[in-house]
């Protein structure tokens, strides 16, 4: 086997139940999408090359989790030169901001990433108190326009994503189009700006001007640190939880489901993206333990990548949102009601594309549990 054949990395492992973090070189064989893992400290083979679906050569690259049969893998370094070379060289994460006048218009814009070939590889709605958006735009605090960019950025929530691509800065840059709206409309009509935007301040989304620029502002939004992040915009009042499965974020569904509920007349007061360990999943899908046979393979699937939690409100929103989403099994729900969510975008009765809360009563605390405890 060539070194062509073969991308190689350093990743570590939480064991939860060692409390310790573990390290692996991964390596992944392009030919057959077989992966293997050997353990550094104990000098041994972990895990046998075997062939694994669920990842591709897309997913690995420098700071980006992936999961290798249910175990949550932080690649934090290239293994050889060769893989740095060719996976390394023009991978980079930006920051997305779509700002508050195209938060309705959230599916299309995030559906525009990821059809230009960009992972979301993070992200969160929030709302910026005027400190916290004083402080992101700190450089612009001189020019004349400062004032009323502060006002805008601080009216409504805005959706604040880690973007990951090929050359992400500048790429995302061209994808938004020119500053001015207007003159994006009439140069790159296509553009975020052109479709979504108003003026040269309300125009629909932000990124990042320099790499510097970007690891400054993901780390406003999304420290690494445990320091403070701008809040969540969960409001926790008639409102029910949905949750978008990761295998429909893996299959670039995410910006079509979105659309989807917010075409339904379904408000997202809140959304973010999580990677949820396997006893958290238990403890979240506790209630249906003993009482669904597949319960097993839902725990699999919930912690086999990043799913997104949202906060749906509407009147009656447990009901009229389960009753939107369908029957459980995909099937069924293409046979009884055909644009329920599942009967769209499910593949089967674990793969079913979201889960929704049952329960009314058990709505308030599935949200809390995420925007809540898990954000915590």
């Amino acid at each position: 086997m060539s070194e062509e054949d073969r991308f190689a990395f350093i990743a570590e492992w939480y064991d939860p139940n060692a409390a310790i973090q573990r390290r692996y070189q991964l390596n992944y064989y392009t030919k057959d999408g077989s992966v293997e893992m050997y353990d550094i400290k104990n000098h041994r083979v972990f895990l046998r090359r075997t062939k694994y679906d669920e990842i591709c050569k897309d997913d690995l690259f420098v700071g980006n989790k992936i999961n290798v049969f249910s175990r949550h893998l932080h690649l934090i370094d290239y293994a050889d030169q060769y893989t740095s070379r060719k996976v390394g060289s023009k991978k980079e994460k930006t920051l997305a901001l779509i700002k508050p006048d195209a938060v309705t218009k959230m599916g299309s814009i995030i559906e525009a990433i990821l059809d230009s070939g960009f992972v979301i590889s993070k992200a969160k709605m929030v709302l910026l108190l005027r400190t916290e958006a004083m402080d992101f735009y700190n450089e612009h605090h001189s020019k004349s326009f400062f004032s009323d960019l502060i006002s805008f950025m601080t009216s409504g929530p805005i959706v604040a994503m880690e973007v990951v691509g090929d050359e992400a800065v500048s790429s995302w840059r061209k994808l938004l189009g020119p500053t001015n709206s207007s003159i994006a409309r009439s140069e790159l009509p296509q553009s975020i700006r052109a479709r979504f935007g108003t003026d040269g301040t309300k125009n629909a989304a932000h990124g990042s001007d320099s790499i510097a620029s970007a690891a400054r502002e993901l780390e406003f939004f999304f420290p690494s640190s445990g320091g403070r992040a701008p809040k969540n915009t969960a409001k926790f009042t008639d409102c029910t939880c949905c949750i978008i499965k990761p295998h429909a974020i893996s299959e670039g569904l995410t910006g079509k489901i979105l659309n989807a509920i917010l075409d339904a007349g379904f408000e997202i007061s809140a959304m973010q993206m999580f990677t949820i360990e396997r006893a958290n999943a238990e403890e979240f899908c506790e209630i249906y333990k003993g009482v669904v046979a597949e319960f097993s393979d839902m725990i699999v699937e919930l912690c086999s990548g990043p799913c997104i939690a949202l906060e749906i409100r509407d009147a009656e929103a447990p009901k009229r949102f389960r009753d939107f989403c369908g029957p459980a099994d995909p099937e069924i729900a293409r046979h009884l009601r055909p644009k329920t969510l599942r009967a769209r975008f499910g593949k089967n009765k674990i793969k079913n594309a979201v889960h929704c809360t049952d329960l009314p009563e058990d709505a308030p605390l599935e949200v809390q549990y995420f925007f809540k405890i898990l954000d915590s």
